[in-house]
């Protein structure tokens, strides 16, 4: 493997930038020895690692920029589009050049901002005054250090392929002629660290440091890093391929196997919390629970943007007439992908799936996680429609774009073009979107992921009682009946199972990429209009809000140019 090794040295190297004023510490030495002196004090040096667990990301997906601080990779997956002007903010439609990729511009240099705060930390910490004053405290302090590291590598692979290997900070004496690990590297190096990582970390933190990493975390990265390693994406005779994206190792099923069986064995295999209708699964996802195996919390001790409300998803994703601003719209093509209740795809020969009336009969999670035309959503009817003929009697819809807002007036920009609006995540209880929920996490990892993984894995290597065993936790958990496919089938229901369960939790964009399924990459994407005749009857129509082409160079993201342009030895990604 080839690791480079530097000293540590604060240098200005783009790759590298520093992060904005908001990330830098308020630390209590302010002369030229500050340096040392927070790494005299264990308090000053668990602030360090605060600053780092922002690099795992919240409901934003890139909190930097104002817009994208408001919405995040749902907006560009099967799962939705952007709403907002139907702006094309992903560039999805346009095409990503290597100087634009859109709302994903900055990902490059935000990862970088943070490997190198984790490299500078790791450089200083094992001979700092710190870890000789207090040296379990600080061993465990490195242990999450290494696994916020190993996690921001984990992001950078699934956007680039492989990159660089930096194991130490950068210096002005260092070649900066870098060079990209290939994929197959990048992976080993990043299950090492987390190896490492779980043997220090505690196996879990009191509720005081909900939000910390544990050995189950770092467990559970390891796991998708596995599976994602094995997918189709990564086979070498797969295009693109190559040592920057290729993963050849003979036991990669067994391998992604073996990650997930190490956190069920933890849990003791246990089922999910159970729930008896939507409003207990929504409430799943809006405070600590011992199904969540990592997620940012609600804090603004180690979360910067905790407190901020415009970044929470009770103002951003609830429809336009709750004065919401609905920033991403869930697709219809999305929407049937939910099961009818009794089990049967919408598609299916025989099932009892209405196009005239979509929103009946349907399984449990499609009412906990969507807003639709005749949805109970915070006191009152959501409706999209518009009146053939407004009246008093008929209205439009304080939903549809002739809304009308209190205080606001029409809200036509932020109406759903696609007669949906994410409901997961909302909290229900609160007065207003403005409100604050002040327990709800941005969950990361869960065990429901684990056990997908497991069943993913186990189905590939052809072990299908036991990948049946463990994708039904997920769907007897939905009160859905068990899954009993074979073959082909089976896998295409563990990956329904994954979109549905997962839903808008920031998978569904890497998921459809490593399976390659470019039905669910390029689409017209579909919406719903409904229409509201004089006597209140509703009925709706199917249309393309807009159709979303497939580029084969949009597997991974360009490396910025102006990167490229300073260490021609980073290899571009291919297509660009």
């Amino acid at each position: 493997m080839k690791k480079l090794k530097f000293i540590y040295l604060f240098v200005a190297f783009s790759m590298f930038t520093t992060l904005s004023c908001e990330d830098i510490l308020d630390v209590e030495a302010s002369d030229a020895f500050a340096e040392d002196l927070i790494y005299s004090d264990p308090v000053q040096v668990e602030r360090l690692v605060y600053t780092v667990y922002n690099s795992t990301e919240s409901w934003g997906i890139n909190k930097a920029q104002w817009w994208s601080r408001r919405f995040n990779i749902e907006a560009g997956s099967f799962e939705a589009k952007f709403n907002f002007k139907n702006l094309d903010l992903f560039r999805l439609r346009a095409g990503w050049t290597d100087s634009n990729a859109g709302i994903l511009n900055e990902k490059w240099r935000n990862y970088w901002d943070y490997i190198r705060l984790a490299n500078e930390f790791l450089d200083r910490i094992d001979e700092s005054e710190a870890m000789q004053k207090d040296p379990e405290h600080v061993a465990v302090l490195k242990a999450e250090m290494r696994f916020l590291r190993a996690n921001a590598y984990t992001k950078l692979l699934k956007y680039y392929g492989g990159v660089p290997i930096l194991e130490n900070a950068l210096g002005l004496d260092d070649n900066f002629q870098l060079v990209r690990n290939s994929y197959e590297e990048c992976v080993t190096f990043i299950v090492n660290e987390l190896d490492e990582a779980a043997a220090v970390l505690p196996e879990s933190r009191p509720d005081a440091e909900f939000g910390r990493a544990t050995k189950l975390a770092a467990l559970a990265v390891k796991s998708r890093t596995l599976l994602y390693a094995a997918s189709k994406l990564h086979d070498p005779s797969t295009a693109p391929n190559g040592p920057l994206y290729d993963y050849a190792k003979a036991s990669k099923w067994q391998d992604a196997a073996d990650a997930a069986k190490a956190v069920i064995d933890m849990v003791g295999a246990r089922d999910l919390i159970a729930v008896s209708n939507a409003t207990d699964y929504q409430n799943l996802f809006l405070a600590p629970n011992e199904d969540i195996l990592f997620a940012r919390p609600f804090s603004a001790a180690y979360y910067d943007f905790g407190t901020d409300v415009n970044t929470l998803w009770d103002q951003t994703q609830s429809p336009s007439g709750y004065g919401g601003w609905g920033l991403s719209s869930p697709t219809h093509n999305f929407a049937l992908q939910f099961n009818m209740a009794d089990g049967t795809r919408t598609d299916a020969t025989g099932s009892i799936y209405d196009p005239a009336n979509p929103n009946a009969n349907r399984e449990m999670r499609y009412y906990a996680d969507l807003n639709y035309q005749g949805a109970q959503f915070r006191g009152r009817t959501v409706d999209y429609a518009l009146a053939d003929t407004p009246s008093a009697t008929t209205p439009d819809g304080p939903d549809s774009p002739n809304g009308i807002v209190e205080g606001i007036g029409v809200n036509q920009e932020h109406s759903s073009k696609t007669g949906y609006n994410i409901r997961k995540f909302q909290d229900e209880s609160l007065t207003a979107p403005t409100d604050i929920a002040a327990q709800r996490p941005f969950i990361l990892y869960r065990l429901a992921e684990i056990y997908l993984n497991y069943a993913e894995a186990q189905a590939e290597l052809g072990n299908e009682d036991s990948a049946r065993i463990f994708v039904n936790k997920i769907s007897s958990r939905a009160l859905q009946p068990a899954i009993t496919a074979t073959g082909e089938e089976l896998k295409e229901a563990i990956k329904r199972e994954r979109r549905i369960e997962l839903a808008f939790e920031g998978h569904n964009f890497f998921d459809e990429r490593r399976w390659m399924n470019e039905e669910h990459l390029g689409f017209p994407i579909k919406g719903l209009t409904w229409t509201k005749a004089p006597d209140g009857t509703l009925s709706n129509t199917e249309y393309t809000v807009v159709t979303r082409p497939w580029f084969q160079k949009h597997y991974y993201l360009p490396i910025p140019a102006t990167e490229v342009e300073k260490a021609p030895s980073l290899l571009q990604n291919s297509g660009y």
